[in-house]
């Protein structure tokens, strides 16, 4: 169980600090949650904190190995395919998973994809996802701006 003040992940919103665990009655049902807010878009949002609703709720990083994955970024292996459908379908499935390493090599290949080719609505979406996804758990990692991590994100896929 997480507490206040806890800096965690949400998969699929991204990365920020629980401020809050209150019981509220939704439905008729009395449940505890976790109020986080998440920086990256002034969001706050509640997850229940019962275990039986299992989201993928997770820690942050260290900020070691936050620096891991902004050392091997530019050297990220992705794969590549053609079909468009396979293409989302894989991606929303790294984005799912909440780990950070899926998260980055979605990233990298939808900007490396874009600098190509133009992407679709679809993926452009994806990528604005992805990309706040992965920096707002690096910049609370790391204790950097968001802007700032953007700016080396992007200064290491634009090389």
């Amino acid at each position: 169980m997480f507490q206040v003040g806890d800096k965690v992940v949400y998969p699929m919103h991204g990365a920020g600090v629980i401020e809050q665990i209150e019981e509220k009655e939704i439905f008729g049902k009395t449940q505890s949650y976790y109020i986080m807010h998440l920086p990256i878009g002034a969001l706050n949002v509640m997850i229940p904190t019962d275990p039986e609703h299992d989201i993928g709720l997770r820690a942050i990083v260290s900020p070691q190995e936050a620096a891991g994955v902004l050392e091997r970024l530019s050297a990220l292996e992705i794969e590549e395919n053609s079909n468009w459908n396979k293409r989302y379908r894989d991606n929303m499935l790294r984005l799912k998973s909440g780990e950070l390493q899926e998260v980055a090599r979605v990233v990298k290949s939808l900007l490396l994809r874009d600098s190509a080719r133009s992407l679709s609505t679809s993926e452009r979406k994806m990528l604005v996802s992805a990309k706040q996804i992965l920096v707002s758990e690096l910049a609370l990692a790391l204790d950097r701006t968001a802007d700032a991590v953007e700016q080396q994100i992007d200064a290491l896929l634009h090389e």
